[in-house]
């Protein structure tokens, strides 16, 4: 039987749709990237700031403009060179790449004033582990902001979204609950500040595009979808094409 380990899943996932990534809409607009702008914004200008799991560098794309530096950092080395591209085009000179994994970052301790992470740590292969390191690289009074889709607190509920979220997605390790994340962050040394919960709609079919889903695990979640109990649809808010909506929560540390 072939088998290949998690780190060389997600960077064959994610590498040939860095693209996609970098246009998604999704990924690109959102209520929550306008709040990162503005924290930025207001944080001093020579700050040094850690995007952690950069994707498609949305998060550095909106507050490197109010940083000193900017690291985006991705363990996908095609998702790293389109956010070096796109950060060429805007003119944005104080982005550097580095690649790896969040559960071992390569950097000294207190090296940077903010570290955020948008849509990355339901890949992490240990949660906990990430936040620990997400905590050791901040500086002494430096702020930390994860966003991330949350898993609703119903066990049925919880069992139906991680279902259709690994049969999209191979690389997918977990959504956790709001109550998990403000747990392991107090474990990890991080003290829970304000915490938002916005509902996000996906579509359906760029849903499943962006990732490139084999046909047969499209018509699996379909199929799930159809069965699914109304607890289910009505949390999800599932429509008749496939389309439905989640819990995406931003936590920011105290």
């Amino acid at each position: 039987m072939r088998t290949i380990n998690h780190a060389h899943l997600v960077t064959a996932q994610f590498g040939p749709q860095a693209a996609a990534y970098v246009t998604s809409t999704v990924h690109a607009t959102g209520e929550d990237l306008e709040h990162l702008a503005a924290l930025a914004k207001n944080g001093p200008p020579t700050a040094r700031i850690l995007d952690l799991g950069c994707g498609g560098g949305h998060v550095s794309f909106h507050m490197a403009p109010y940083a000193g530096q900017l690291v985006a950092y991705d363990m996908s080395i095609d998702m790293l060179n389109a956010v070096s591209r796109t950060a060429a085009d805007k003119g944005l000179r104080n982005i550097i790449t580095r690649q790896g994994v969040a559960e071992k970052l390569p950097f000294p301790d207190r090296t940077f004033d903010m570290v955020v992470s948008r849509f990355t740590a339901h890949h992490w292969q240990d949660f906990a582990a990430g936040l620990r390191e997400a905590r050791r690289v901040l500086t002494n009074g430096g702020q930390a902001v994860f966003i991330d889709v949350t898993a609703p607190e119903s066990p049925l509920c919880d069992t139906h979204l991680q279902t259709i979220e690994l049969l999209r997605d191979m690389s997918h390790v977990r959504n956790y609950t709001a109550t998990k994340w403000l747990q392991t962050l107090r474990v990890a040394g991080l003290e829970p500040g304000a915490t938002t919960t916005r509902r996000l709609r996906l579509d359906f079919e760029s849903w499943v595009t962006r990732m490139r889903t084999p046909a047969p695990l499209v018509q699996a979640i379909r199929t799930l979808q159809l069965q699914m109990p109304g607890e289910v649809v009505e949390y999800l808010e599932l429509e008749e094409d496939g389309s439905f909506k989640i819990d995406c929560t931003t936590f920011e540390t105290a």
